[in-house]
């Protein structure tokens, strides 16, 4: 039977709140954390059969224009090669997050360098790469292609749904007593997932499995199936481990579609695996970013206009673009308002959803002007925050589901004791170089999405949760189980959860930060049909039983499970949907960073001394999980701080920095001790976990407090970044000029 909601409202109870194992909040270690570490998790390219062949993606080296001709017969005579795929089913890029059908197909038609055009099959990987390298190529390459946003021919659409404006700001601004007007610049971004894009197919008769690398596994057949011309009903799609995603595996990719093909004209199971090189050149990129803000506030401080205008980029066709301001209209109270969005359409590599789209960037730009007006007015970084929290969203006009930004803002700036802080830029030093420190806010939306899932109490006494959702390293196998041994009163070694599997009821994915509210939820549905189940056989009512250690507890009665089940089994489906909730409140999770750098005045180098971030996102389910979470998307915030950048060659648009020696990810030398403080809040509207996404909060913002400490050391002002040592020293030696 199927337990079902639809999140209209709230949810007075708390049913989590009513059970007795305790073991949601604790900080349990993950049950696949031996496995992981040890090497016995099997990943996708871990699944390789005996006869299995490789492929190698051949790719376009123009960006724009269109495959005439491919020198087949001569790669076809080299060693080992089986087949050359070129067929038209082949996809350009990957499919966008959620998009549930096939991304553009067709390889002849080259959108942008680096594009996937063919895939040379070969009995080993060597001789795959060998026949890759050797395919010559001729394509008739289109003279108009634009590859920078900035391009006075680049095609700029300005979509109207996404254009706001409220009151007049142009008189806000000029009537103000303190304003902010300039803009700031971020570079492209890639997910770097520590695991490449692999894929390994394999047909039996009209069905096909897939060992895959991907993130939202219900979309993702639907995608694959599409691309290929099938029904759904015949992909199975496994990923039970994914090494990383954010973002990057949201939607099915060329190499999965490609060993498909490949695996049925050729009879054979073929794995196709993506390098490094090819992950940067042919997965989706964050976009870059001009964002122009405007800040208008009284003499006290208090924002009375405010306006986020962006510009950002995305291949010709592509409807998804960076959601920048994303966060703005509700975050900071102002009557007036401008909230702009313009897409150029230029031939670079697809922008899609990469850590946190929207805030990690939008953010950025917003919280560094926000120190800006501090500086203006000569308010503290703090309190002008403080003073500027809307009371509901000024954007809708519709109250919080709950908020605790105020609370994040003071108990950071207690712990990291700011008040010790010099405001005056340039004041501290510690020998050659210059001590800064900062702060930001934190924010990002919450989200529901439909999710499905199945528990099982086995007849021994054990359960067993069934869900496709996957686990890219954020810690879902290990809440999922503790709330499925919170709900059934079993200890955490009597519950096993299996994700990742499409002959499983289909999940939400990973992505958004959604993951666990959603399909966390839809484990305690199932998990309350089973308790509704063990309230007949033992005639009581729900409110009389109560579950601990593997029995029930009935009045003065204490029965094992596994006497009530007799042989048998229960079992149980959840099925939770977003609803009117979204629309009556405004749900987002809420934050605060502090940073302390060190720049130093001969050379410009930043360090990063110490850095603090306190996150409210409604019930905790692990801490040491979600701790994980934190300090990743810190460390996110350190790169696009001071190292993470993209970089394009002028002349044809491909991407120079293409692998992890050249895109530069923090390293240990970047990363101080950073402390994470979870605050403890329950979210009524959120769903019946009472509990909201972690995930990406930790980056939406984390940048903007390194950024404006340097500034609180040096004085100077980086609105374009990364903050490299380049453009500080530049400024250090205009001061001393």
């Amino acid at each position: 039977m199927t337990s079902h909601i639809k999140m209209d409202e709230r949810v007075e109870r708390d049913r989590l709140a009513e059970m007795v194992q305790a073991v949601i909040g604790k900080p349990l270690d993950r049950p696949e954390g031996a496995l992981k570490v040890s090497g016995a998790a099997p990943y996708a390219m871990d699944r390789l059969p005996a006869n299995a062949c490789h492929g190698v993606l051949v790719r376009a080296t123009v960006s724009n224009g269109t495959l005439r001709d491919m020198d087949v017969d001569a790669v076809q005579a080299l060693p080992g090669i089986r087949a050359i795929i070129a067929d038209d089913r082949l996809l350009r890029n990957p499919a966008q997050g959620m998009a549930g059908e096939a991304p553009i197909q067709g390889p002849k038609d080259i959108a942008y360098f680096g594009q996937p055009i063919a895939l040379v099959v070969a009995e080993t990987f060597e001789q795959a790469r060998h026949g890759a390298q050797a395919l010559k190529l001729r394509f008739e390459a289109d003279g108009t292609a634009i590859v920078a946003p900035d391009d006075p021919k680049a095609d700029i659409e300005t979509p109207e749904d996404e254009q706001d404006s409220t009151g007049d700001l142009d008189a806000a601004m000029q009537t103000a007593r303190h304003t902010v007007d300039a803009h700031y610049t971020t570079p492209g971004h890639v997910s770097a997932a520590m695991e490449p894009h692999a894929s390994i197919a394999e047909w039996n008769g009209d069905r096909l499995t897939l060992y895959g690398s991907y993130q939202m596994l219900r979309f993702n057949r639907a995608e694959l199936a599409d691309a290929l011309g099938i029904e759904e009903k015949q992909v199975r799609i496994l990923a039970p481990y994914v090494g990383g995603g954010f973002g990057s595996k949201l939607g099915i990719g060329p190499e999965a579609v490609a060993a498909a093909l490949a695996a049925k004209a050729l009879g054979v199971p073929v794995a196709v695996a993506m390098s490094r090189q090819q992950v940067f050149e042919s997965v989706m990129r964050r976009s870059e970013t001009d964002q122009h803000i405007r800040l208008a506030a009284d003499e006290q401080g208090r924002l009375i206009g405010i306006g986020h205008e962006a510009l950002v980029s995305n291949l010709p066709g592509e409807e998804f673009s960076e959601p920048v301001t994303q966060a703005t209209p509700f975050l900071y109270q102002g009557d007036h308002r401008v909230i702009g969005h313009r897409i150029a359409r230029v031939h670079r590599t697809c922008a899609g959803s990469v850590r946190a789209p929207g805030e990690a960037v939008g953010l950025t730009a917003l919280e560094i002007a926000l120190d800006e007006l501090a500086a203006a007015s000569g308010i503290d970084p703090v309190k002008l925050r403080l003073i500027n929290i809307p009371q509901k969203d000024p954007s809708q006009d519709i109250p919080f589901s709950s908020h605790m930004l105020a609370e994040a803002l003071e108990e950071g700036a207690k712990r990291f004791d700011w008040d010790r802080r010099r405001s005056e830029p340039g004041a501290v030093r510690d020998g050659e170089w210059l001590i800064g420190m900062g702060m930001a806010s934190a924010a990002r939306v919450n989200m529901l999405i439909e999710s499905k899932a199945r528990v099982t109490l086995n007849a021994n006494g054990t359960g067993t949760v069934e869900t496709d959702m996957t686990d890219i390293g954020t810690g879902t196998y290990t809440v999922l189980s503790q709330i499925a041994g919170e709900m059934l009163g079993l200890p955490m070694d009597s519950v096993e959860t299996l994700l990742g599997d499409t002959a499983y009821p289909p999940a939400s994915g990973s992505g958004g930060s959604f993951g666990a509210a959603s399909n966390g939820t839809a484990v305690l549905l199932a998990c309350e049909e089973i308790r509704q189940q063990l309230c007949e056989r033992l005639d009581c009512d729900m409110q009389g039983l109560t579950l601990k250690d593997g029995h029930a507890i009935v009045g003065n009665r204490r029965i094992a499970l596994p006497e009530i089940l007799d042989g048998s089994r229960l079992v149980g489906e959840g099925h939770v949907e977003p609803g009117k909730a979204e629309e009556t409140v405004r749900q987002a999770t809420y934050g605060s960073y502090f940073a302390e750098v060190a720049v130093n005045a001969i050379t410009g180098e930043t360090r990063l001394r110490r850095m603090l971030g306190v996150f409210a996102a409604g019930r905790i389910l692990n801490p040491k999980t979600a701790r994980s979470q934190c300090l990743g998307g810190m460390t996110f915030g350190i790169g696009m701080a001071l190292t993470e950048e993209l970089i394009h060659d002028p002349r044809d648009g491909h991407i120079v920095n293409r692998d992890f020696a050249e895109y530069h990810l923090p390293v240990n030398a970047d990363v101080p001790q950073i402390d994470v403080v979870l605050l403890d809040e329950r979210d009524a509207w959120a769903n019946p976990l009472q509990a909201k996404g972690i995930g990406e909060l930790g980056i939406c913002g984390a940048a903007a407090s390194i950024v404006n400490a340097i500034y609180n050391a040096t004085g100077i002002r980086i609105r374009d970044l990364p903050a490299t040592l380049d453009k500080i020293i530049d400024g250090l030696q205009s001061r001393t000029d």
